[in-house]
């Protein structure tokens, strides 16, 4: 039986430079992943090309996901079908508030606004009253102050609290595969953990996470089944969670005189 998302033979190209270069990788529902690397391995532009960025081409190999290569659909036509990315570096909205924001998403991703995006209570839009009583039920789950809802999106956050509202919409959306792009980046160790146990709070056999990282602190709370090693846009070496304890030990240069043989 094959896997829920299936990544083969990937090549990714970013203005006319090739990073990835073949990789493969398969997620199932109810499994956490982990893809760690050294800088400029390919890690943000396999989580970016997941999600469809227009800046990452495609030029080789495919991602299939539900049954369909996904290759060529727009980054809203994926979250519809179940994906989701948590940016390691969280946008700023000022003047929209956590929750007009939220609501507006729950509505797109499931595809409930007309095509000119107009008016609030379009037919099958989520009615308020369960929206407000899904993000009460959301936040709660997250540990997350009701003020949170009325502040402008990211607008003054700090970095844990950016990293809070990119799991928060998580919860709302309801993915049945999330990627975590270098979620830890920027956060101090109680940020880390705060924002970790958000998202051991959403774990399920429905969800199925991949974690990027660099380094190995985040999976001491987001504890991953497997780890899988990316340099030079391949994924060199795969195991269970004890592989990232001897990259934390050993760093990376272990790995490439495994490769090369030296």
């Amino acid at each position: 039986m094959s896997a829920d998302l299936v990544i083969k033979n990937l090549h990714v190209s970013v203005e006319g430079q090739e990073i990835l270069k073949g990789l493969d990788l398969e997620i199932n529902k109810g499994e956490v992943h982990a893809i760690m690397g050294p800088n400029g391995s390919g890690k943000s532009t396999l989580a970016n090309t997941l999600m469809g960025h227009p800046a990452y081409e495609v030029t080789e190999g495919e991602i299939w996901f539900k049954g369909q290569n996904i290759v060529g659909l727009s980054p809203d036509q994926r979250s519809r079908l179940g994906l989701f990315l948590a940016f390691q570096y969280p946008s700023t909205i000022p003047g929209v508030s956590a929750a007009n924001f939220l609501r507006a998403a729950v509505n797109a991703q499931r595809g409930q606004h007309d095509a000119s995006g107009n008016g609030d209570r379009k037919k099958g839009s989520i009615p308020m009253r369960e929206f407000r009583q899904l993000l009460k039920e959301k936040m709660a789950l997250l540990k997350m102050e009701p003020s949170f809802a009325s502040r402008y999106v990211n607008d003054g956050f700090s970095g844990g609290e950016k990293k809070r509202m990119e799991i928060l919409q998580m919860a709302m959306l309801q993915p049945e595969i999330a990627v975590l792009d270098e979620t830890d980046s920027g956060l101090d160790i109680d940020a880390l953990r705060i924002v970790s146990e958000g998202v051991n709070q959403l774990l399920s056999p429905e969800l199925g996470v991949l974690v990027i990282t660099h380094y190995q602190r985040i999976l001491d709370y987001i504890k991953p089944e497997y780890v899988h090693i990316l340099v030079n846009g391949r994924i060199v070496m795969s195991g269970g969670p004890d592989l990232a304890l001897k990259l934390e030990e050993k760093g990376y240069e272990w790995v490439k005189e495994a490769l090369t043989g030296d």
